[in-house]
């Protein structure tokens, strides 16, 4: 023992589980998915999940409740990341600026695999089961967001009506760029659909539009 906490052994078989988990729940997701691409998501049973994954029903339901959690984990801890960005932002910059940056973190992933963020996203978005439940789980994001600009500006305990006001906007043009990046087949540049959105609703600011593609 190397201290009056747990073993080191315990913790290191308890880690090991913990990856373990993650690294199986990540393959039933990404089976999930590609059985949805291929049959489509309403035709899919969780039977047939099961089957596909080589596990049992109830082992897939140790892992995922429902369908739409086999898909959505793609987005998980993203809320917590982006929280994080925030309160990491300088002190000195505005929150609109802060929240811009802070939403890097979510867009880096749709630069590190394109194809299978377009995939992804389109599933999400063209099912309606899923975008629902998506955008459910998005509603989360802004209290969170509210909570870290609260703690910017060294009110923690007292969330302003702006602060909320501004967490939602900035999700929304998160979700209005993805949506022409989508139609786009991800041909126009998310960087610069964002910070167009963002650059709409500027104080005092107006952006030209960026073009679709033909």
């Amino acid at each position: 023992m190397t201290g009056a906490g747990a073993p080191t052994g315990t913790n290191t078989r308890t880690d090991t589980r913990g990856i373990a988990r993650a690294a199986v729940r990540a393959e039933l997701s990404h089976v999930a998915f590609e059985l949805f691409r291929r049959e489509g998501f309403d035709k899919v049973t969780l039977d047939d999940l099961a089957t596909a994954a080589g596990v049992s029903r109830s082992t897939f339901l140790r892992y995922f409740g429902t369908k739409e959690d086999a898909v959505l984990a793609a987005f998980d801890g993203q809320d917590r990341r982006v929280a994080d960005a925030l309160r990491a932002r300088p002190a000195d910059e505005d929150d609109w600026t802060a929240l811009r940056r802070a939403l890097d973190t979510v867009i880096g992933r749709y630069h590190e695999d394109p194809e299978g963020a377009l995939a992804t996203t389109r599933l999400v978005r063209e099912t309606p089961a899923l975008c629902g439940r998506h955008l459910e789980k998005q509603l989360s994001w802004r209290p969170a967001l509210a909570e870290a600009l609260a703690e910017r500006a060294g009110t923690p305990e007292s969330v302003t009506v702006g602060q909320t006001v501004r967490a939602g906007a900035a999700l929304g043009c998160l979700n209005v760029a993805l949506d022409h990046w989508t139609a786009s087949d991800g041909r126009l540049d998310l960087v610069a659909l964002l910070d167009e959105a963002f650059a709409a609703l500027a104080p005092g600011s107006e952006s030209e539009s960026t073009p679709e593609p033909r």
